[in-house]
């Protein structure tokens, strides 16, 4: 087991590193155009019994297109990509 008081004396009281010293690959995330659209919280609709997590990333307009079907169809999110996976299936096995 680590003794955690000697961790504790590793830390250095250096100064952090110049800027131009730092890496370039970290940008802050760009923010989402948000007034062009409100995320509804669809939890409160009905329980689904789906059980599996599935998250991707996506364009924000694709989210919004997600978003405003199932909105407008009073169904889920799962439900607009479980029916949109059906219509590829059947539209690819022709």
């Amino acid at each position: 087991m680590a003794n955690a008081e000697a961790l504790k004396k590793r830390k250095s009281n250096l100064p952090p590193p110049p800027v131009d010293e730092v890496s370039e690959n970290i940008h802050p995330r760009q923010p989402v155009d948000s007034a062009s659209y409100e995320r509804a919280d669809a939890r409160s609709f009905r329980r689904t019994g789906r059980t599996i997590q599935f998250n991707i990333r996506v364009t924000a307009d694709f989210d919004r297109q997600v978003r405003e079907i199932a909105q407008r169809e009073r169904r889920t999110l799962a439900e607009v990509l479980e029916r949109a996976m059906a219509l590829y299936d059947q539209n690819d096995s022709s």
